[in-house]
């Protein structure tokens, strides 16, 4: 296995520094420091992995992903139109409001959909 070593790579204008530091002394701008992780390849060199990037939300673009529908309108609405396929959702609030009750329910509604993995502790 290869290992690895971390180098903190400044996104504004790519000074990178063996540890995080607040302000980049290139660019003097602030908190702009990612880390990016370094594999070493033979030899004693070593290449930078592909690391997710941060990008401005205004960037991004707009996919469509289709979505089933739970049966509950307004449960559709907080989930952005639906469930998507493959994905996975965290439902939490205090005992006895009825999480329970409404995950049956939807389970109830969704069976011809596809397989379901209700887990509860």
């Amino acid at each position: 296995m290869a290992k690895e070593k971390t180098v903190f790579v400044c996104s504004e204008c790519g000074y990178e520094a063996p540890k995080w530091l607040g302000k980049c002394p290139a660019c003097n701008q602030w908190n702009t420091f990612y880390e990016e992780k370094l594999a070493k390849q033979s030899g004693s060199k070593y290449e930078k992995k592909k690391v997710a990037v941060p990008m401005v939300l205004n960037q991004l673009e707009k996919k469509e992903i289709s979505r089933n529908s739970t049966g509950f309108s307004e449960l559709d609405r907080v989930l952005g139109g639906g469930l998507v396929k493959g994905s996975l959702v965290l439902l939490g609030g205090e005992p006895g409001i009825g999480k329970s009750t409404l995950i049956l329910q939807i389970c109830n509604t969704m069976k011809g959909e596809g397989k379901v993995l209700y887990v509860s502790r």
